[in-house]
């Protein structure tokens, strides 16, 4: 069976997911396991999607 590729909707939801368990207090790298990613790829979707998440964020509280 051959992997997909997260849509960046997806995406950004895992990023706000590590957020939210980060401000729970497990460390980051605990975080980014509890949503089955390898640590590169948080990364590397940090950096890709870091205004994206921003934006979201804006949009769904009318801003």
């Amino acid at each position: 069976m051959a992997n997909r590729r997260p849509k960046p909707e997806e995406i950004v939801s895992k990023l706000r997911q590590v957020e939210v368990l980060m401000g729970q207090g497990m460390s980051r790298l605990d975080a980014i396991r509890q949503i089955g990613v390898v640590e590169q790829t948080y990364y590397r979707w940090r950096k890709q999607y870091t205004g994206s998440i921003d934006s979201t964020f804006m949009a769904q509280n009318g801003h």
